[in-house]
């Protein structure tokens, strides 16, 4: 798992290079000249919190309305539903998953447009799909997944904004902004804090994490990341969900981890971190910026959609040295195997 967490900044290099960067951009142009009217993403665990960061990305960046769909209303419930005017994209590492694969297979027998996302070009989900993008991220050695996540944010993000700018191509700015990422990632990396913390949460029998917008998604990474490695009970929220009830649960014995960025969704959670601090809760940010009365894991400050390809790489980092604080193995936990088949 460190071996994996430390390759992050070379493959964020990888994948903006030319040889990766253009194929994108081709997939980006076909995407953009089928003209979808929506986006529907599928996918499970980690890949699952990619999607839902398309599924932000769709929204804000493109303007289509976007969505997670439910494998079981396919594989289970037999649903076909008409996506005739959807792209439809399948996000996943290993490609291999029969649940992911028949709902691309049953969205392009009904007129979709297909894409798979994934680690692995030559798997059924992206031999089922009409396009794909390689995330080139290498073997991943352990089971918990990391440079695959932030392969597929990044691939994803230069997807979208090549959608956005019609021929698949990234704008200059864009560009240049993007090639930044590889330094910003491995300065990141070096910040010992996060490994400090992890005696302070040896004995922890819950933890939050939350955030809003591009963060969402980053806090429930983080709470998969702590389950699987640590065994720890985790609970992600929505900043906003957070105070319609659960705040309720927070205190100085449950610690709070909470992604504060520097955009609309960063400022949004300003109406959190008081209400945190009414109940005495243990708080550590995840941001640029320092918060009075809370730990810091420090990040540069980027565009709020680049955010969550740093945000996740302290809390990787926080993972890996808790599971090893609680006596854990991270790279094999118990009970899990690198690809899960569901249906």
């Amino acid at each position: 798992m460190t071996a994996d967490i430390d390759e992050q900044p070379a493959g964020y290099e990888r994948l903006l290079s030319t040889q990766h960067a253009t194929p994108i951009a081709r997939v980006a142009a076909a995407i953009a000249e089928r003209r979808p009217r929506h986006v529907v993403f599928t996918a499970r665990g980690t890949s699952d919190h990619a999607a839902l960061y398309g599924a932000y990305l769709s929204e804000i960046r493109l303007g289509l309305p976007a969505g997670l769909a439910s494998p079981s209303a396919v594989t289970l419930f037999g649903a076909r539903p008409d996506l005739s005017d959807a792209l439809v994209v399948g996000v996943s590492q290993s490609g291999g998953s029969p649940d992911l694969t028949e709902v691309l297979r049953v969205a392009r027998d009904s007129g979709a447009l297909t894409l798979a996302v994934t680690n692995a070009p030559d798997s059924p989900l992206a031999t089922t799909a009409e396009l794909a993008v390689d995330i080139a991220a290498g073997h991943e050695r352990a089971v918990a997944a990391t440079k695959t996540y932030t392969a597929e944010l990044l691939a994803l993000l230069m997807l979208v904004e090549g959608i956005r700018a019609g021929d698949g191509a990234l704008p200059a700015e864009e560009r240049r902004a993007l090639a930044d990422l590889p330094e910003l990632a491995a300065r990141t990396l070096t910040d010992p804090v996060a490994a400090q913390l992890a005696p302070r949460y040896r004995f922890a029998a819950q933890i939050v994490t939350t955030g809003r917008g591009y963060a969402y998604p980053t806090a429930r990474e983080a709470a998969l990341k702590l389950m699987e490695t640590s065994y720890l009970p985790a609970l992600a929220f929505s900043g906003a969900d957070l105070l319609h009830g659960p705040l309720a649960m927070t205190d100085p014995d449950v610690p709070v981890l909470a992604v504060v960025g520097s955009g609309p969704g960063g400022r949004s959670m300003g109406e959190v971190l008081p209400r945190l601090g009414e109940r005495r809760a243990d708080v550590v940010v995840v941001g640029s910026a320092a918060i009075d009365g809370a730990t810091r894991l420090a990040v540069p400050e980027v565009d709020e959609r680049y955010a969550p390809l740093l945000d996740i790489l302290p809390l990787q980092r926080l993972a890996l040295a808790l599971a090893l604080t609680r006596g854990e193995d991270p790279d094999a936990p118990r009970g899990l195997k690198k690809v899960t088949a569901t249906m």
